[in-house]
């Protein structure tokens, strides 16, 4: 999916926030549903876009980067094989049917304006399995008539016409994770996948979709800028409709936080950057976010009602959710592994934790995703997503154009050039005090 948002949420919780402890679940799902309900400080008159992320947490291979709430499926019976056949899928989806409908008396009669299957990566699971999970979300949600329906896909469970099943699943959108394609750079990053493999999975997603993404990462162990500008130019030549670039970074709790491999300086890392953003833009795509570049028509829908502070409903081992009511703004967690995550949710107790975002928060919140992308915010928006008035970001607003970081007029506030380049430096200073 997209990238976590930084946060530090004001507890909330309910017992039904912790497993459904003291009731039955329609019970703790009726206690949740009064506890958001009830009057408060904040007010909000008008409720987003509301988007659902399906969270599908097996892979082939655990890449030694990641942070993400992924599992090593063990069942498969050989390194690249789908493992179908091995996958708990049955029960699994029946989870995810059970986590929805409980789910449902917080969000009825929201119209979803995106899906987006992420993992893990859920093109282990086949294209049955697809559509049978979204015949579930059409069955149980009130689909937009323009839908986006994105799907991440690796090359490393590519097989001929798959992708084709995944189109008449319901899939509208592919995500493709090449990350590269240079084979000594996959290996180092742990892909099960090589060059070869990728150019056949992006050459079959093309043929299946009409809108579909590019994954690719720079900054790589050992990288060289005319590596970097390799990768990108063969990235180009493929003509996506859609290019996301990502610089490796060292997470916490990963292999290579504990056994960290030789980076690129960082001025190497920016150079590499500036020659991401230039060709780019030559060849026809538009940097509109940070790490997003896309031909007109073609920009991640789900991904930008991120970056607008939309809601977003996140089913799945370790989802996370975030949902306004009429005086708050709420953010839960499912059960993060995935066979806590079955039996929890089939018991009508998915959520392991549920925290109301602190008021002083909300600034913050909201201007660290919408400051990503190139035209920035309405101010008037920021007022409707927040329940603040624009005193609330008056002085940092002001210290932000005075360090030339934003430029704005009585309508938006729009991230400089300077902006992008020192984004952390921007955001840091709407941190509330203390």
């Amino acid at each position: 999916m997209s990238s976590e948002t930084s946060r530090s949420a004001e507890a909330a919780a309910t017992p039904a926030a912790n497993g459904g402890a003291g009731g039955t679940a329609n019970e703790n799902v009726a206690a949740r549903l009064a506890h958001y309900m009830r009057p408060g400080e904040s007010r909000f008159f008008a409720l987003p876009p509301l988007a659902l992320y399906v969270h599908l947490p097996w892979c082939l291979r655990k890449c030694p980067y990641c942070d993400f709430n992924s599992h090593e499926w063990r069942g498969a019976a050989a390194e690249g094989s789908t493992a179908d056949s091995a996958l708990p899928e049955t029960r699994y989806l029946d989870a995810l049917r059970a986590d929805l409908e409980a789910a449902l008396p917080p969000i009825w009669g929201r119209p979803i304006h995106s899906v987006f299957i992420g993992g893990g990566t859920p093109s282990l699971f086949s294209p049955a399995a697809i559509e049978r999970l979204l015949g579930d979300v059409r069955a149980l949600l009130p689909l937009e008539p323009a839908c986006e329906i994105t799907l991440e896909a690796n090359p490393g469970t590519f097989e001929r016409d798959r992708f084709r099943g995944y189109r008449a699943a319901g899939v509208t959108r592919l995500s493709v994770g090449v990350q590269s394609f240079d084979d000594a750079k996959l290996r180092a990053l742990g892909r099960v996948h090589d060059a070869r493999q990728a150019l056949a999975a992006v050459a079959e997603a093309a043929a299946a979709f009409e809108t579909w993404n590019l994954d690719l990462m720079y900054a790589l162990p050992g990288q060289t800028l005319a590596e970097c500008e390799a990768d990108l130019a063969q990235a180009l030549a493929l003509r996506p409709p859609h290019l996301s670039v990502y610089q490796l970074t060292i997470e916490a709790n990963t292999y290579f936080a504990k056994y960290p491999p030789a980076l690129p300086a960082d001025d190497l890392a920016s150079e590499m950057l500036d020659a991401i953003t230039e060709r780019t833009a030559a060849g026809g795509l538009e940097r509109y976010e940070v790490s997003a570049f896309a031909r007109p028509g073609h920009r991640a829908a789900h991904n930008v009602n991120y970056w607008q502070f939309g809601d977003y409903l996140g089913l799945g081992a370790g989802a996370h959710s975030k949902l306004t009511f009429a005086h708050r703004v709420v953010r839960q967690v499912r059960f993060r592994d995935p066979a806590r995550y079955m039996a929890q949710a089939l018991a009508g107790a998915a959520v392991a934790q549920d925290d109301e975002v602190a008021r002083e928060q909300l600034a913050f919140e909201y201007v660290l995703n919408a400051l990503r992308l190139r035209e920035g915010f309405e101010l008037a928006r920021f007022c409707e997503r927040t329940g603040l008035t624009l005193q609330a970001i008056a002085a940092p607003l002001a210290e932000a154009e005075r360090r030339g970081l934003v430029t704005r007029d009585r309508v938006r506030v729009r991230p400089t050039a300077r902006g992008f380049d020192f984004l952390s430096d921007l955001q840091a200073l709407f941190l509330p005090p203390g």
